[in-house]
């Protein structure tokens, strides 16, 4: 059977945009109807393997150098010479996807220094349903084997469901990263590849935080505990966790870069992430004892202080107690107790898999919602509270508190609205090819009481405002961790978030949630003054004393952002913004060279001259509008407006021929259509004018 073959249609920004808000109201990006990673489509390709007989080799993530990485691990480092990528056929004779289901030992760190990723992976394995969510039934080496297998992955509000082929990177005939305790069981190396691809390669995943694998496998909301300052009933806590199925993992600050995986006189390793596993109450000499139990995913470097594998305490157990616990030790877990715990361990990570209070005695169902925001230097990358002359101009989310919690909570008497902000910046492991890494990040609650903007729907706060206002609430820290999160209780009233960097025009993209137990309003404040300042700096500067100019106004900005913004994201990424200099480069070249008299701007008839050198015929009739639509009260069109024409006319030209698939000229608009790509029209401004054929 013929592969379908789809021909994208590139929209303009706001069509795409509104196409992008349709499909997640109907349900895109939910964990049924997860988005196919970079358009690939799992049975598809599957079945078009089984009929060719040929297994399936992945071109969007090859088994070449790239896909290993860019510095230590990039083309001709010595930590990847030998390496060859084979699959599991190649390397024994009887390879399993899974053998007896998945269990923690399924997951060894090799030479990778993503044990963060590996700790959140074996925690996975103690719930068998929120396992099968990221590892989906029915994939096997035997019964429908193309080489082909997918994972699915929580990135950023929405579930991917990502496709690998099973070329995997070997040194010595052995796996190099991740491996199974058993050598012929791939899961566990298979899902690494997938979040590898996600991720731009394999040396993107050196190096994190438990909790963000937590939440990529799950979805849910972490929340971190320092044991230096414990609450006092975290063992509660981390009991009623482990019941929910709630993944934890802990880890030991280093002092410096020295104590990296440096191990302790005890067998503990610093800086390096473990998976908590388990945690269980027991009689020891006629008093109470709360172990916990932990795994390295090193799978060999154990703790040998109290309650280790072989320490005299056990001989102090009821023997049956002893034998059920130690049962199923396997290498690298072990027990130790909770007061070593406090003592050994930094930090404590729990990773929520609904947001519920963990506290509470009832179960509850938290309210959700999602925010895709950015800081665009220049524009709303203004800083923290440190920088008041620029922190106005950050990204504005509003609160409103109505209902206050239910008073059945065991640690609280103290009556408010419960809500947790969690702020996360994406794709920031994918940028590290390009030198970039995570940025220190941050929040900041303020109260609204002012009369003049209670109630309001889109009030942008200016700068007067915070600085005669102190912050509510803020996160507990800027740190540069992907994500950010806190717990807070307040009033019944109106607030305003303000998610930022630490330091003034740092740029990048940011997912703000905010869970709530009593439904909320929330809303998020455009701010129109700095719109479309991300590149207009730069446009304002062209050089020419020669050209009638006054600089590009916020109508010029948003059409070119209309023309190059193929992705509807509401902003141009380095390349697309390249792609426009250029452009504007280009039609300044035309510009100047149908400028016959040089006087710095163009008349009707160089202004038509110029249009058809820029490719675009046109009838007369709108020959005619375009002048009484774009010219000055001398009918001589500047240079700024000669700019937002080209743009408005290539616009609509794209647009007109990406709907016109017979190519006859002619495009009919139902409904349906017209509801879909009305914005991007008016945008182009030129809608009415077209009202006749083009020649």
């Amino acid at each position: 059977m013929a592969e379908e073959i789809i021909t994208p249609v590139y929209c303009t920004g706001v069509s795409a945009q509104v196409q992008k808000q349709r499909a997640k109201d109907l349900g895109l990006g939910q964990h049924e109807n997860a988005v196919k990673y970079v358009g690939q489509d799992f049975e598809k390709l599957r079945n078009a393997c089984l009929q060719s007989g040929a297994l399936f080799r992945d071109d969007t993530f090859p088994p070449a150098a790239a896909s290993l990485g860019f510095k230590e691990l990039g083309p001709n480092s010595s930590k990847t010479y030998g390496i060859k990528w084979k699959r599991p056929r190649e390397m024994c004779s009887n390879p399993q996807f899974i053998v007896d289901g998945a269990t923690r030992t399924d997951i060894c760190q090799g030479a990778l220094g993503d044990c963060w990723l590996l700790a959140a992976i074996a925690s996975l394995t103690l719930n068998e349903t929120i396992l099968h969510r990221v590892v989906p039934h029915g994939q096997s080496f035997q019964n429908g084997y193309a080489g082909i297998f997918h994972f699915q992955i929580w990135q950023f509000g929405e579930w991917v469901d990502v496709v690998v082929d099973d070329l995997l990177p070997t040194k010595d005939g052995k796996l190099a990263f991740v491996h199974s305790a058993q050598g012929n069981e791939f899961w566990s190396a298979l899902l690494e590849k997938a979040y590898a691809k996600v991720n731009g390669c394999y040396e993107a995943l050196s190096g994190g935080s438990t909790s963000e694998g937590f939440e990529d496998f799950t979805g849910g909301v972490t929340e971190w505990y320092e044991l230096r300052k414990p609450p006092s009933d975290l063992y509660q806590i981390i009991l009623k966790a482990l019941e929910r199925g709630s993944l934890l993992g802990c880890s030991i600050d280093i002092t410096s870069a020295l104590d990296m995986e440096a191990v302790t006189f005890k067998k503990l390793v610093k800086g390096h992430a473990y998976s908590v596993t388990g945690a269980k109450q027991i009689n020891y000499r006629g008093q109470s004892v709360n172990l916990i139990r932990m795994r390295n995913p090193w799978g060999e470097v154990e703790w040998t202080g109290a309650w280790s594998d072989n320490s005299s305490e056990w001989n102090m157990v009821d023997p049956s107690v002893g034998q059920q616990l130690r049962i199923k030790m396997e290498d690298g877990e072990f027990w130790m107790s909770f007061q070593d715990f406090l003592r050994e361990f930094t930090r404590l990570e729990i990773c929520n898999l609904t947001p519920d209070a963990l506290k509470a005695r009832t179960f509850r169902k938290w309210n959700t919602t999602l925010y895709d925001g950015t800081w665009r230097r220049g524009s709303t990358a203004g800083g923290c509270r440190n920088f008041p002359a620029t922190f106005w101009i950050n990204p504005q989310f509003k609160i409103r508190l109505e209902e206050v919690d239910d008073n059945d909570d065991d640690y609280s008497r103290e009556s408010g609205c419960s809500f947790l902000l969690a702020l996360m910046q994406k794709h920031r492991r994918r940028e590290r090819r390009y030198g970039k890494d995570m940025e220190t990040i941050g929040f900041a609650v303020y109260e609204v009481t002012m009369s003049s903007f209670v109630g309001q729907s889109a009030v942008h706060l200016k700068r007067d405002f915070f600085l005669a206002n102190a912050s509510r609430a803020r996160s507990e820290q800027f740190i540069n961790l992907r994500e950010v999160s806190t717990r807070f209780k307040l009033p019944p009233g109106e607030y305003i978030v303000v998610p930022s960097t630490f330091e003034p025009n740092k740029e990048g993209d940011f997912v703000l949630r905010v869970f709530s137990e009593k439904k909320l309003f929330t809303q998020y404040i455009i701010n129109n003054s700095a719109m479309c300042l991300n590149f207009a700096p730069s446009l304002l500067s062209i050089p020419d004393k020669d050209l009638r100019t006054k600089g590009f106004s916020t109508e010029s900005c948003r059409s070119m952002v209309n023309l190059m913004d193929r992705d509807g994201n509401g902003k141009l990424g380095l390349v697309e913004f390249n792609i426009l200099w250029n452009k504007i480069r280009s039609y300044l070249t035309v510009f100047r060279k149908f400028d016959l008299d040089k006087s710095g701007c163009m008349s009707a008839y160089e202004m038509r001259m110029a249009l058809e050198s820029a490719g675009f015929k046109l009838n007369k009739k709108l020959y005619e509008l375009i002048i009484t639509r774009y010219s000055e009260p001398d009918l001589a069109v500047d240079f700024d407006n000669f700019v937002c024409c080209l743009v408005r006319l290539e616009t609509m030209f794209r647009f007109f021929q990406s709907l016109d698939t017979d190519k006859d000229g002619i495009v009919t608009f139902d409904l349906f259509k017209v509801h879909i790509f009305f914005p991007p029209l008016v945008c182009v401004g030129l809608l009415l004018p077209i009202a006749g054929p083009l020649e």
